[in-house]
């Protein structure tokens, strides 16, 4: 190969489009480069120590690739062709098939003796071998854009005509230029109608005009220093991060530590090429209004960062802005910025005091006109089965059976109002304001504020109550209600948030034993869930609802315990699909068992016990001791009358780990009963009696979790 084809250089391919989604950029320009990429490497294109970085702004997508060849080396190929009966004719000559296959190959030159003969296991195939000429990167390039553009997670797609008045083509937006350069020279290309090129856009307003890109290595400087946009999607929001940081070390505040600031974060930075941070402020007395309201409204509707008290963690009067401008006098931005805050604040301050008009317990009524479910009835219809389900929730615990009703009453009272209506995602959160408002208990305002909370965090107390009643009630309503109308998840959808539901459950139960309530209360999940559907019409859940609805409760258990522990115990514990409150114990009990050295040899005669029980499912008899002749079986008889009470009363205490324990114990007669014993003896009554032996000793081994699984 000559030297100008082992030629290596950067690539740079850049797209620039109308503004893109913001809460997909950041992965469209991960996968935009990542489309280029492979398909050069598919090529051989790419060298071994090639670095591919990705760029992404509101206006562009990017990828500049180091080291990209302008010529792959030859590669080496295999080509099956045909069985080899019938491209070879019985006086082995090459038949006309074979001709005409190789021909339309280029492969028409090779004779016979140039082809390779193989098997497949079943019959001899002719191959051809030889030597194929690398790609070259011009003939590549158009290939790797499209394949690019074509596989980007495009939340939604839109057709647009060309300049020429005809054509139309399929993008997430009008692209309206293409740059690709290899080094200093532009490859010919083409996209969207586009034609390749070396110019591009800097930023809208700051740049003087059009930039032209000398090289592809000099792209990112130039645009920075040139253009005043800063591609590298990551390096942005660094730099929004750090500007965010300082001016909150300025004001003396902070950003708050919830999960919407990364996530407004990673937006703005979707928003802006070239961020610049502002601080604003809005009339103290706005403050009078739920916290809440001014914080969603402040990050949803305008993508400002409120700022909080670094002691009491208040929300003040101050917010940062980022803005795409850097300007020497901002107050025209930051005066805008406040102008079009104040209406929203006044919007909220609004709602929320015309909604006090109305007691919260005056609007439940109208929940008759809103239809949760067509299937299920009205959000009315829907509070009278949480009232009954929190009411019986409250027996079983102990808690306060009035107040649990008035919790799950008002629970869906905030639906119909103005600030709901407006902000969706405070419903719950009003409800709770307004109740207090009313005067209602504090453990129902409580409840009303966390039932959409997605788990229980902290063990249960008697402030918590209540609210965890009206939890456990939604989630096992939900769960009933939506999983019995055939609307169960399916792959990635979960419309209802029916695999939420669950773990929400699961860790209500966690916290409440944690709290010390389900020491000697019968709250149980399957009585809980058969409860929650003996409230919907008997003809609107499907049949095997609820033990449908149990599998799927453990099976997202499963999921979540592997992550953390092995799961060869947890499956041995969930098969018993014991108490949801247990779980935890039964597989740390489990861990230190597998740890003793008799664990092995009992968990292998376990599993063969099994086999034997599954074998022969003739009804069960009783162990007759008379019938107990061998030396080791009526030793292991004696062990299991001597340990199994004991384990009995350990499991009975919730002492897993002893209760186990004290079954390895039996190691040895377990051993010697296999190896001295044949259970499937000739003698019907015999092989029962020992059938009959091994069942007592099968029942008191698996009480904490299906021993026979750790095998």
């Amino acid at each position: 190969m000559s030297e100008a084809t082992m030629l290596n250089r950067s690539l740079l391919v850049e797209l620039q489009t109308e503004e893109l989604p913001p809460k997909a950029l950041e992965k469209m320009g991960q996968a935009f480069a990542d489309g280029v990429a492979n398909v050069l490497s598919q090529r051989h294109l790419l060298q071994g120590d090639s670095t591919i970085t990705a760029y992404a702004t509101p206006r562009r997508l990017a990828v500049h690739i180091t080291h990209v060849a302008q010529q792959a080396a030859d590669q080496p190929f295999s080509e099956k062709l045909m069985p080899t009966k019938v491209g070879i004719d019985a006086d082995g000559n090459m038949t006309a098939p074979l001709q005409k296959r190789l021909d339309s190959k280029g492969l028409g030159h090779l004779s016979l003796a140039d082809l390779e003969i193989k098997s497949d296991g079943k019959q001899d195939y002719l191959y051809a071998n030889g030597m194929a000429t690398g790609a070259k990167l011009a003939d590549v390039i158009n290939e790797a854009i499209d394949y690019a553009v074509t596989h980007l997670p495009i939340p939604k797609v839109m057709r647009y005509q060309l300049n020429d008045g005809i054509t139309s083509v399929r993008f997430v937006r009008p692209a309206h230029g293409l740059v690709v350069l290899w080094g200093e020279d532009v490859l010919d290309a083409q996209t969207l109608g586009l034609t390749s090129g070396r110019t591009t856009l800097g930023h809208r307003f700051m740049c003087e005009g059009p930039l032209n890109i000398t090289s592809a290595d000099s792209y990112e400087q130039q645009l920075e220093q040139q253009g005043w946009v800063i591609p590298s999607f990551a390096k942005r929001r660094e730099n929004i991060r750090q500007q965010l940081q300082q001016a909150c070390e300025q004001h003396q505040a902070t950003l708050g530590d919830d999960p919407e600031v990364p996530a407004l974060l990673d937006e703005v930075t979707a928003l802006v090429e070239h961020p610049t941070v502002y601080k604003g402020e809005f009339d103290p007395v706005f403050l009078e209004i739920p916290s809440e309201c001014l914080i969603l409204t402040m990050r949803l509707n305008q993508r400002y960062f409120p700022l909080f008290d670094p002691n009491t963690h208040a929300l003040t009067h101050r917010f940062l802005i980022v803005s795409n401008m850097q300007v020497e006098d901002p107050s025209h931005i930051i005066e805008g910025n406040q102008r079009v805050i104040l209406p929203r604040l006044a919007d909220a301050r609004f709602f929320f005091e015309t909604d006090r008009k109305q007691p919260l317990i005056d609007r439940v009524p109208s929940l008759e006109n809103s239809v949760y479910h067509n299937k299920l009835g009205s959000q009315r219809v829907r509070v009278e089965r949480l009232r009954r389900l929190a009411v019986h929730i409250a027996e079983q615990l102990g808690a306060d059976t009035q107040l649990a009703d008035r919790a799950a009453l008002l629970a869906k009272a905030d639906l119909n109002t103005l600030m709901v209506g407006e902000f969706p995602e405070l419903q719950g959160i009003m409800g709770a304001y307004y109740a207090q408002a009313d005067g209602e208990h504090e453990h129902v305002v409580n409840a009303l504020r966390h039932q959409y909370e997605h788990r229980i965090h902290a063990p249960v107390s008697t402030d918590s109550l209540i609210a965890t009643t009206l939890f456990l009630a939604e989630r096992a309503e939900t769960l009933i209600g939506i999983w019995g109308i055939g609307l169960a998840p399916t792959g990635e959808r979960d419309p209802y948030a029916l695999r939420r539901a669950a773990l929400g459950l699961i860790s209500a139960f966690e916290q409440l034993n944690q709290g010390g309530y389900l020491t000697h209360s019968r709250l149980d999940l399957r009585e809980l869930l058969t409860f929650s559907a003996a409230g919907f019409d008997t003809s609107v859940l499907a049949e095997n609802t609820v033990e449908e609805v149990i599998n799927f409760i453990y099976e997202r258990y499963r999921n979540q315990l592997v992550q953390s522990h092995d799961r060869k115990v947890v499956e041995a514990v969930l098969a018993l699909q014991p108490p949801l409150q247990q779980v935890n114990a039964r597989i740390n009990a489990c861990v230190a068992f597998a740890q003793r050295p008799e664990a092995e040899s009992l968990a292998a005669a376990n599993k063969r016990i099994s086999n034997l029980l599954q074998r022969n499912t003739e009804a069960a008899t009783p162990l007759d001791p008379n019938l107990l002749t061998e030396p080791a079986e009526q030793a292991l008889a004696a062990t299991i009358r001597e340990l199994a009470p004991v384990a009995q009363q350990q499991f009975e205490q919730g002492d897993f780990s002893a209760s186990l324990a004290t079954l390895a114990a039996a190691k040895e007669p377990v051993d010697r009963f296999f190896n001295d014993v044949m259970v499937m003896a000739e003698d019907m009554a015999v092989r029962n009696n020992r059938l009959a032996l091994l069942r007592q000793l099968h029942q008191s081994m698996n009480q904490v979790a299906d021993l026979s699984l750790l095998a």
